[in-house]
């Protein structure tokens, strides 16, 4: 699986919900849309991502959804 490529995935996601007015629902819905819509395996390599690279190449808004909702994600 290209890592690359949920990078730019995620960032596309998040460049979509980082216009709500309320970054706490803009976060909450991030994790949500990658765990309705990622395989598990999508969801694993890049949470492994972002632990082995530091969320390198991942927007800020990305890396607070994946960081705050883990827990569902990894599921």
């Amino acid at each position: 699986m290209d890592v690359n490529n949920l990078i730019t995935m995620a960032n596309q996601i998040g460049t979509f919900f980082d216009s709500m007015p309320d970054r706490q629902q803009a976060v909450q819905d991030i994790a949500e849309h990658i765990r309705r819509f990622w395989d598990p395996r999508m969801r694993r390599a890049i949470l492994d991502s972002l632990d082995q690279h530091n969320d390198e190449g991942l927007s800020d808004i990305v890396r607070e959804a994946l960081s705050t909702h883990r827990q569902i994600l990894a599921c």
